[in-house]
């Protein structure tokens, strides 16, 4: 919200100097240090070389330009030509009322929407979900939400394996070594063990590889009874992968998996030998790509088609069927070769009016370092780690509960959906907290820890705002409707007499600029930084500015004010990256 402000001005000021002041205006940025001001403009230094002046000649050119009256109280050129700006109080008391009467926090909407597709999650359907899906899962997530709420049109694709070779595993394992009574008592778990089983089985035997593959193709060319046992796994694979996402607070709004694009993928294979696109290669067909000594290979030499020729064909489908201004990819580092390929094929087939992004991400590492695994060198499976999360979290709240002063105060049902919400908010800020290309320690302690970036400090900082309210006997609705006068009469609610206010305040307003900040860039963890910082200024605040007990009704009522409006965007920002709020912990 600041800087969508300082921008318009700031691109007015410009605009009597250079021709594209757009461009420029990244350059206005916080302060680092508040000894400058709340902002700083840093364009001068840029601008001098360009326009062949001094930049504090540049500076005060600009200053001179700029409509700031009742925005700044102070703007002071230092150094060698920054700008250093100091909002008005009165301003920002002004725009925190504003904000309280939003129905939500921070959202103002985008002047220009677009359409995003994001493609994320999309695991294999014939296996259960593991500790590797979290990434694509959660930080595909929090984007698909938080594009909505700044007012693009944002389209969930969970773009599922469920037509690959792990079917021809799964198929001959069931002919060949199924075990009737499991399958009928835990059908996924039975699922699980066959394909790990012939895919152990297919590593030593070469001919037991070649008759998966035998099955793999079968299925692909219509085969009645491979169909008919593929219809019968999945929804048994569909309904076990959706329980899980249920526990994650995770929907899409397509999920079409690969066996959609089944029938296109003939259509598109000559299509590209027919533009001098593709080429016969020893008996397969790919594509040379300039750079690339190797093909990106769309057809094999059985006739079976590949991952590649599958993206290709969504990449179409999804250009007919929405007209997306940007297509994200949510896919690890290690696939970025693939991504590279398959965006240059793209552009050479005519797919040229929408951005394409591979949105990568690190690794999960164990505490030695190493891939996230079980002791026994499993891939760690993703309700194993829920289970245990929300295990660990119900042992916390209990632990506290019990301590109270007062004796425990949460029912034995609220302390299980406390730890419920508390557990699985723990994993998703873990991962969304940290920068999305780099590996991190999965760590359950650090992550339940009270205090530091974490999910738990973050809803310990909501519950604690709204004991407030309930000791206090504050009745939020009174406040609306108290808001609701102050607006028709234009009266000043809020006060921002100390320090503490006045950051708070300060802080509150940057919301809608961080939300902006993560699309920029495409990193949630943008937003945990920001809620970070506003916790922590709250956290100054409460212990310098009394709120019951304030020394009159006015500066109480102007303090709660400022309590509901944190509490919200502290509630909202959770809501944003998929994590719920307790109101009690």
């Amino acid at each position: 919200m600041i800087l969508q402000t300082l921008r318009e001005r700031f691109h007015s000021a410009l605009s009597s100097l250079v021709e594209d002041p757009d461009q420029y205006l990244d350059l206005i940025r916080s302060s680092q240090d508040p000894k400058f001001g709340d902002y700083q403009a840093n364009f001068a230094m840029v601008l001098g070389k360009k326009l062949g002046c001094a930049p504090r000649e540049i500076a005060a050119r600009i200053v001179e330009k700029l409509d700031g009256e009742d925005l700044f109280e102070k703007q002071e050129i230092a150094g060698p030509g920054f700008i250093n700006l100091r909002l008005r109080s009165d301003w920002l008391a002004d725009q925190i009322q504003k904000s309280l009467m939003m129905d939500q926090p921070g959202n103002v909407p985008v002047a220009n929407p677009k359409t995003f597709i994001l493609d994320y999650s999309s695991p294999n359907v014939a296996k259960p979900l593991h500790v590797g899906h979290i990434r694509s899962t959660m930080i595909g997530n929090a984007l698909y939400r938080i594009l909505r709420y700044r007012g693009h049109h944002a389209i969930g694709d969970n773009h599922l394996g469920d037509w690959g070779t792990q079917f021809g595993m799964i198929i001959y394992g069931f002919r060949n070594y199924l075990d009737e009574d499991h399958w009928k008592k835990e059908p996924i778990q039975e699922l699980g063990r066959l394909y790990k089983l012939v895919r152990k089985l297919s590593d030593e035997n070469p001919e037991i590889a070649q008759a998966v593959l035998n099955e793999t193709s079968k299925l692909h060319h219509g085969d009645p009874e491979n169909l008919k046992l593929w219809k019968e796994f999945l929804p048994v694979c569909l309904k076990d992968i959706e329980r899980i996402y249920s526990r994650l607070g995770v929907s899409f709004d397509l999920t079409l998996g690969e066996s959609f694009y089944h029938d296109k993928l003939a259509g598109i294979v000559d299509e590209l030998i027919a533009k001098g696109i593709a080429r016969e290669t020893e008996g397969a067909i790919g594509i040379f790509l300039e750079g690339q000594e190797t093909p990106m290979l769309i057809r094999k030499k059985d006739g079976a088609f590949l991952y590649a020729t599958t993206d290709i064909a969504t990449l179409r489908y999804r250009q007919e069927t929405y007209h997306p201004d940007a297509i994200l990819y949510l896919v690890d580092s290690r696939q970025s070769l693939h991504f590279e390929q398959l965006f240059q094929v793209a552009r050479m087939i005519g797919l040229e009016n929408m951005d394409l992004v591979h949105i990568k991400f690190g690794t999960i590492l164990g505490e030695d370092g190493r891939p996230f695994k079980t002791r026994s060198g499993e891939t760690v499976g993703l309700e194993f780690l829920l289970d245990e999360a929300e295990s660990r979290a119900l042992k916390i709240v209990c632990e506290n509960d019990d301590a109270k002063k007062e004796g425990p105060q949460l029912l034995e049902t609220e302390r299980k959906e406390t730890a419920r919400k508390i557990g699985i908010g723990a994993l998703i800020y873990a991962d969304l907290s940290q920068n999305r290309e780099s590996d991190y320690v999965f760590n359950y302690d650090r992550m339940l820890a009270m205090n530091g970036n974490t999910a738990t400090y973050m809803q310990y900082a909501y519950a604690r705002i709204r004991s407030i309210f309930t000791k206090g006997g504050i009745d939020s609705g009174e406040l609306d409707e108290l808001l609701r006068r102050a607006c028709d009469e234009k009266i000043s609610l809020i006060k921002l007499n100390e320090p503490e206010e006045r950051n708070l305040a300060l802080e509150l307003l940057k919301f809608s600029d961080a939300l902006d900040s993560v699309i920029r860039d495409y990193r949630p963890n943008q937003l945990t930084s920001y809620l970070y910082d506003l916790a922590n200024r709250y956290s100054s605040f409460f212990e310098k500015c009394p709120v019951l007990r304030a020394e009159d009704d006015e500066i109480k009522r102007s303090r709660l004010l400022l309590c509901e409006l944190t509490a919200r965007t502290i509630g909202k920002g959770l809501d944003l990256l998929g994590i719920q709020t307790v109101d009690r912990m």
